[in-house]
Parts: structure tokens; sequence; C-alpha cells
């Protein structure tokens, strides 16, 4: 029996004009931006549409890769596709929750509007910086990010794929372990274009804001298993404002967390929303996975062979 995982992109993953051409097909998906922009007080579609600079902007920017995250999921499952098991990356977490029946979309959509506002108070843009650091053995990485703390908050903020982890924080920390794990030998080290060092104790300020939002929402029972960034297993119920606030300032366990799904007995894979960033860490975590991702048109009518 093949089990489907879905997987929502985080951010990043956004880009102008996504889903347009769906948006403009299926009703299903027009409604859930109409929707979404009547509970954001603007218009979401626009601001995907026609201005970069806002949907860059992370308090924009999370809940436009919700909602087109949001508006594809409904449209395969009102095809019949559907996912046995749900995994997000970082914001993404918040799409698998509403696709696991945990939280209503209207919920989430308000939630992660106030999570990218507090992301960005506490880490305005050049507060910190985030590098990829390739093929290099996540315990070398973790012990020079502690030798390096010596200057500032510095961890590991993503455990992308064995051979790609992130770390992130504050700007002279970060480039003090850079230099420590160029001696130690790490050959390839990627800046990312990121607005502010996620997933790392800067954002502590951002987890006790969203922690208080989070104790006035309502969280379902979930219908279908979700797992954790955090811990890499299945979310419980009565952990998941816990692991929410706890998921913006520690680090995405992302590869943990696919060897999790195929645990659960996932062998295909189905990234859903913008961009093709998690397709291509699951073929860098296992060659032999089945995956596909659907982010326009022609995606999903390949997918569902229409």
């Amino acid at each position: 029996m093949t089990k489907t995982a879905f997987l929502f992109s985080g951010q990043g993953a956004q880009k102008l004009g996504m889903t347009r051409d769906l948006y403009d097909t299926y009703d299903v998906v027009k409604a859930t931006f109409d929707r979404a922009s009547e509970l954001l007080g603007y218009d979401l579609r626009e601001i995907v549409d026609s201005d970069e600079a806002k949907l860059n902007e992370t308090q924009y920017t999370q809940p436009a890769i919700l909602t087109a995250s949001v508006a594809i999921l409904r449209l395969l499952e009102e095809h019949g596709v559907k996912p046995d098991m749900v995994a997000g990356l970082s914001l993404g977490e918040y799409t698998a929750l509403v696709a696991s029946g945990a939280l209503s979309f209207d919920d989430a959509v308000q939630l992660v509007a106030k999570r990218g506002q507090y992301m960005t108070e506490a880490a305005p843009t050049g507060s910190g910086k985030m590098v990829a650091v390739m093929n290099t053995d996540p315990a070398l990485i973790e012990e020079i990010c502690q030798k390096a703390a010596s200057k500032g908050i510095v961890s590991p903020a993503n455990y992308n794929t064995p051979s790609q982890i992130v770390i992130g924080g504050e700007v002279e920390a970060v480039d003090y372990a850079v230099e420590l794990l160029q001696e130690a030998g790490a050959k390839r080290l990627i800046e990312l274009k990121v607005s502010g060092p996620f997933h790392t104790a800067i954002l502590e300020p951002a987890s006790v804001k969203l922690s208080a939002e989070l104790e006035k929402v309502n969280f379902s029972a979930f219908q279908l298993p979700l797992i954790s960034n955090t811990t890499a297993q299945v979310m419980k119920n009565d952990e998941v404002k816990a692991l929410l606030t706890r998921q913006v300032k520690e680090p995405v366990r992302f590869y943990e967390s696919v060897a999790t799904m195929q645990e659960l007995g996932a062998t295909r894979f189905i990234e859903v929303g913008p961009g093709k960033v998690l397709s291509g860490f699951i073929k860098k975590i296992d060659k032999s996975a089945d995956f596909s991702n659907v982010e326009n048109l022609a995606d999903f009518e390949k997918l569902t062979g229409i």
C-alpha cells in the first residue's frame, strides 16, 4: 500500500504571480485567496501579482505562501489526491496543520501574519545572517557553533539534508563560525538571502509573543499524522502550542522528519505550494523516493491527469 506524504514549503519559496494560472482556472483557489484578503484586510492577490517588495517582507510572505499552499491543497483534495501524512518546513508547518485538520484556514492566515510580524520585530533585516554548510559532519558543525558562540548567538537552524545544514545567528558569531569551519576543512559555505536568522535564539522575543497568540487559538484533534519540525516525530494534540512556540527559535529537523515519514510507510512525496526546494531535499536524502511538486496549472494537470 503506497502512502503519500504532502510537504509544504516555507519562506523563501514565494514568487511573483504564484498560483495565478490556478486562480484564474479554479473557483476553490480564487475563494481561498478571497477569504485570506478578507481576513487580512488587504488584497493579498494584488501583492502576490504585482508588489515584489512587499511579497518579500516576512509579514506578507507568510500569509501569501500559506494561502497559495492551502489553495493548491484544497484543489488536489477536490480531485481526490489526498495525503496519508503531512509535514511542512518552518512556515509550511502551519499549512500542514490546516491539512491535518488541526487548525482552521481562517486561524492559520491570521496567525502567520502575526508570526511574520513578530519575527520581523525580533530579527529586523540585517540583524543577523544564515549560511548553508555543505558536506560537513553535523556533529562538527554543532561543536564549532558552540565554540563560535563566544562571539554571540550562532547555532544550527535547519537540518535540511545530511549534507546541507544551515547555521544562523548574529553576524559576528556566524562569521567566526564560518572561519572555524573553513579551518576544519569545510569547502562549500553559501550565505543565504534571508531577511533574518530564523530558528535561532535571536527569535526568543517572537517566540514569547507567538505563545500568547497561540493561547487564543482553538486546535482540533489531528485527522492525519503531522511530523513536527522540532522533534521530527508525530505531533500529539496536547503539545501543538508548545511545539509551535519552540519551532520559531529552534532548528528544523527536516531530514529526520522524512525518515520518520518513511518509517510510517510514506513512499510518495508531493510538495504542495510554490517552489521545488523540498523536492530537491528529498532527492538528496533518498534518491529512490518518488517525489513530485504542484505549484502551477501544468503541475496540477500532470499529477491528476486532467
